[in-house]
């Protein structure tokens, strides 16, 4: 389906074009080709090694540069996704921060190998002409709960999003027990005092990549966006944060997902993940656990937890006051989260007296004003205020970094998806339901209506203008307003229909702004 909504700057890319940007093209470690896609204008480069396997001795250290190559290395074939650990298939993790997905994305991005530890590639759709001709760039992190997904995921599938004039660009990062394992041993030998954030060690390396490589494909290094979702939301807002993301991007994007994760809580300190790494080793040292297979460790290091941590060097305090003090990156933002994020997840209380119980244990002396606004009187409704409040927590996340970013000087916009996909029930507009629309891709059995693909098509050009300009406003959409005071409590919203409108009630909002200072005096 042809767009509907046309891209107002001036070097737009359509379907007429009838070559890209031709191989080979030179990287620093050596030439690649790529392959045509569905359309003749994009190319796809598939598979590039952005980092030296991360095995043997490489295992738990921050990436290293990947090998060069002779001749001109093929990239028509996705690299490995990364595995978590513990075996199975991969793909996108199940659990309070991850999912299973909804019905795949276009067929031209399959899965891959079987998951594996070499598994740091990375993949650039283009729709430039030339390597001069400096395009945006957006650079995308998966979700799935830090023990899942893929930049070959077919809903992260680039090209419609590349037809509209920017380069995209996914990757892979580490996950599970070989992203995020903390242990004293990997504090000492890192030449940081810091272990833990081997994920986010590897999302800064693609950023390096490509401020390196990226003009190669006709992109910008100076107009790098970096986006993603849920886990991926986490690691943005992560690198918003660190002072290692000084200056290797110019805007970002997150979706459901900020810097506490899915609700509002304190970062986890090295010194917590270092205990929890050493209950996971037992006596094992970090050198027998390198000489293991990939096999063998699943079954003799478990129960480390996954995520990003204050380590001291990528993330040197917790988040929470980088952002409170103004200190993160100075980088306009577009944020957001959906209507019914809460139905993603499983795990909330299913009773009257649970949800009770439960809002004193977290809440304390805020409890009577939490049951006020999310009672739980009978069962049904304690399940009802349960979704809501998950759907709250998030969406106040995002509307705090809107807030925090315009406090910084930089401009805010956010967003809130409460279109119900096909197909999904009374799952609604749930955790992940605005991937397909905003990446233009429909499911492959395209069961969408006219309506879906209205809506895709003005949520992708929202998003590419923004990568394009730091503006999501252009040509024949509605407007969407900068975040300010004056508009508190509003974002736009993907809906029906598309409008500048009411997100979450005040007085919602309120109470999490109560709560939150209560968590930051713990």
């Amino acid at each position: 389906m042809k767009p509907l909504y046309i891209l107002s700057f001036a070097f737009i890319l359509t379907g007429t074009m009838s070559a890209a940007v031709p191989d080979p093209v030179h990287l620093d470690s050596g030439s690649i080709s790529g392959i045509a896609v569905n359309d003749a204008g994009v190319r796809i480069f598939k598979g590039i090694p952005y980092a030296a396997p991360p095995v043997g001795d490489l295992r738990w250290r921050a990436p290293q540069p990947a090998a060069h190559w002779d001749g001109v290395r093929k990239a028509d074939q996705f690299g490995p996704n990364c595995t978590a650990g513990g075996g199975g298939r991969g793909g996108r993790g199940k659990g309070p921060a991850g999912d299973k997905g909804p019905a795949p994305a276009k067929s031209a991005a399959p899965a891959g190998p079987a998951p594996s530890e070499d598994c740091l590639y990375v993949n650039v759709w283009t729709p430039a002409k030339a390597a001069g001709d400096r395009l945006p760039v957006m650079v995308w992190t998966y979700g799935g709960g830090f023990t899942g997904g893929s930049g070959a995921e077919g809903r992260y599938d680039g090209e419609a999003m590349a037809r509209k004039g920017i380069v995209v660009v996914t990757y892979n990062y580490r996950l599970g027990m070989f992203g995020f394992l903390a242990h004293p041993e990997l504090t000492k030998e890192s030449g940081h005092n810091a272990s833990g954030n081997y994920g986010m060690m590897d999302m800064a390396a693609v950023l390096r990549w490509v401020q390196k490589n990226i003009a190669a494909f006709g992109g910008d290094p100076r107009k790098v966006t970096i986006d993603g979702e849920s886990a991926g939301a986490i690691l943005v807002s992560a690198m918003v944060g660190s002072p290692e993301g000084k200056g290797l991007f110019q805007r970002a994007i997150a979706q459901s997902g900020a810097w506490m994760g899915l609700s509002i809580a304190k970062m986890r300190t090295l010194e917590q993940a270092e205990e929890a790494g050493k209950r996971s080793a037992g006596t094992h040292t970090i050198a027998e656990l390198r000489a293991m297979s990939t096999q063998d460790l699943g079954q003799n290091l478990t129960g480390v937890p996954a995520g990003v941590i204050v380590d001291g060097w990528m993330v040197p305090e917790d988040q929470s006051l980088t952002f409170l003090k103004g200190k993160q990156n100075g980088v306009d933002v577009l944020v957001g989260s959906n209507q019914d994020e809460g139905t993603f997840f499983a795990g909330g209380p299913t009773s009257a007296d649970a949800a009770k119980n439960r809002a004193r244990q977290t809440y304390a002396d805020l409890a009577d004003d939490f049951l006020k606004l999310y009672p739980a009187n009978a069962d049904a409704e304690a399940v009802a205020s349960g979704l809501m409040r998950s759907r709250d927590e998030t969406g106040w996340h995002q509307r705090e970094w809107a807030q925090l970013t315009v406090k910084r000087g930089k401009k805010a916009y956010l967003y809130y998806f409460t279109h119900v996909p096909p197909g999904n029930g009374a799952r609604g507009a749930t955790h992940t339901a605005e991937l397909s629309y905003m990446f233009n891709n429909p499911p492959a059995n395209d069961s969408w209506m006219v309506a879906d693909h209205k809506l895709a098509d003005m949520m992708s050009s929202y998003w590419v203008n923004f990568i394009a300009t730091g503006d999501p406003n252009g040509k024949g959409l509605p407007t969407w307003q900068a975040y300010s005071a004056k508009n508190d409590g509003q974002a736009m919203v993907f809906g029906d229909t598309v409008q500048f409108g009411p997100q979450i009630e005040l007085s919602r909002l309120a109470f999490f702004d109560k709560y939150y200072a209560l968590v930051l005096k713990k």
